[in-house]
């Protein structure tokens, strides 16, 4: 799974974190801004199975860059207002993401 925010800096980090010790999953994240610590590459987007996305705009920053891998994008609808770890924040991780998970 791949999550992507703007600057990888508060919500897709706190996604990966969350979900990084779930059995059977591969998890990473990345951001969409030149600027992010993992910027999201074409690598990124091939390398995952699924790719969560906080926002419409990401998904259509991912549509512009690499549209074969559309059908793999779930948009949470979680803007840019929290901060790293906000536990409001991972609830609404949990709440989104939990019923796109293969038990």
């Amino acid at each position: 799974m791949l999550f992507v925010c703007t600057g990888n800096m508060e919500r897709s980090p706190t996604a990966e974190e969350l979900f990084k010790n779930e059995e059977g999953l591969e998890v990473k994240s990345a951001g969409i801004s030149p600027t992010a610590p993992n910027f999201l590459t074409e690598d990124l987007v091939n390398w995952a199975d699924k790719i969560f996305v906080m926002e419409d705009v990401h998904k259509e920053y991912i549509a512009k860059k690499c549209p074969w891998a559309i059908h793999k994008v779930v948009v949470l609808g979680i803007p840019d207002v929290y901060f790293r770890n906000d536990p409001e924040l991972k609830r609404l991780l949990r709440e989104r993401v939990s019923p796109h998970l293969r038990r």
